[in-house]
């Protein structure tokens, strides 16, 4: 594998296009607006979380148990190695770390795949990361793979089997359901949705009134809305938009990684690219970086939305500004 980083000094590498299906798309992004690959040669990168302090981007490699640290004009460097699988013998094929979220603390939380737990870290080199949770009733996790965190402290994270090896038929699984759980800031861990199959990226609206969730299942490409209760609790899940169809199309990838900007709308991962969503859940156009995407997140001042695409490292210039900025 070979990892190359592009500078942007220069004419920088380009790549997808947008794909407009309403014109409200072009109050988000400007018609001009390219697609910049900022770096590439990776198995399947993931989790991209800007971080403030420091003004510099982490994310994941998931097959390589990477975290990469990415910063404007310097060498991409290794972050954290290894990342989510700690073991010496062979685990599977996505051992490493996945959802990555900056807490209320400043810390570097992070989805591990092959140590099963969620992990919270500093990033001032004042001592290693400890687990937030590495069960639920004292039986492992599957693979934790996405997580947010609300301003209350409350963290919800989903649990797919994507980083077993035999995935939903992995003899080592010790949970039934492919969950989505939520830990309390005194630790309190509740399996609080069961009934998913595939469970993937989580975000919260502006006003944390709300939980999305992506499923990644081929025949139900679903994002899902639930309200959040005065307990924080998820209560009337729907399809707030249902992508199944262009699966079935033919575009590449399937509904993962999700955040908000601040008037509410999604910013999804899917097929075709990165979906923007109203909030609604009408579809006003695509990313597409002609690759499947598996994450995105806003960095910088809050106007760039960053995207880990299969191999490559993206972003775009966008004219909202994500939740969190």
């Amino acid at each position: 594998m070979t990892i190359i980083t592009h500078s942007l000094a220069a004419q920088p590498k380009t790549t997808g296009s947008l794909v407009v299906e309403n014109p409200a798309f072009y109050e988000l992004v400007d018609k001009n607006a390219q697609i910049e690959v900022l770096a590439e040669g990776f198995k399947w990168s993931e989790g991209p979380v800007w971080v403030k302090e420091g003004s510099y981007l982490l994310f994941s490699d998931v097959p390589a148990n990477t975290i990469y640290k990415w910063e404007e004009n310097k060498p991409l460097e290794v972050f954290l190695k290894p990342s989510g699988y700690t073991g010496k013998m062979p685990y599977s094929n996505e051992p490493g770390s996945n959802g990555l979220i900056i807490n209320i603390e400043g810390q570097l939380v992070a989805c591990e795949h092959g140590d099963r737990r969620l992990t919270q870290m500093p990033l001032n080199g004042k001592g290693g990361k400890f687990p937030i949770t590495d069960n639920w009733n004292g039986k492992r996790y599957n693979s934790p793979n996405d997580v947010v965190q609300s301003q209350k402290g409350t963290y919800f994270f989903t649990d797919p089997p994507y980083g077993l090896a035999d995935y939903e038929k992995d003899a080592s699984r010790e949970i039934n359901e492919f969950g989505i759980y939520k830990v309390s800031i005194s630790g309190q861990v509740t399996q609080v949705i069961s009934d998913l199959i595939r469970p993937n990226g989580v975000a919260l609206s502006p006003d944390e009134k709300i939980l999305y969730v992506a499923q990644s299942d081929p025949d139900k490409a679903y994002i899902l809305a639930y309200d959040l209760d005065k307990n924080e609790n998820p209560i009337n899940g729907r399809v707030l938009f249902d992508a199944t169809e262009m699966v079935k199309k033919g575009l590449k990838g399937l509904p993962d990684g999700l955040k908000t900007d601040k008037q509410g709308n999604i910013f999804t991962t899917g097929p075709g690219g990165v979906l923007i969503l109203s909030p609604k859940g009408e579809l006003l156009g695509r990313i597409d970086t002609d690759q499947p995407t598996s994450n995105c997140n806003w960095g910088d001042d809050g106007s760039y939305l960053y995207m880990t695409a299969n191999n490559f490292l993206c972003r775009i210039k966008t004219k909202t500004i994500g939740k969190g900025f």
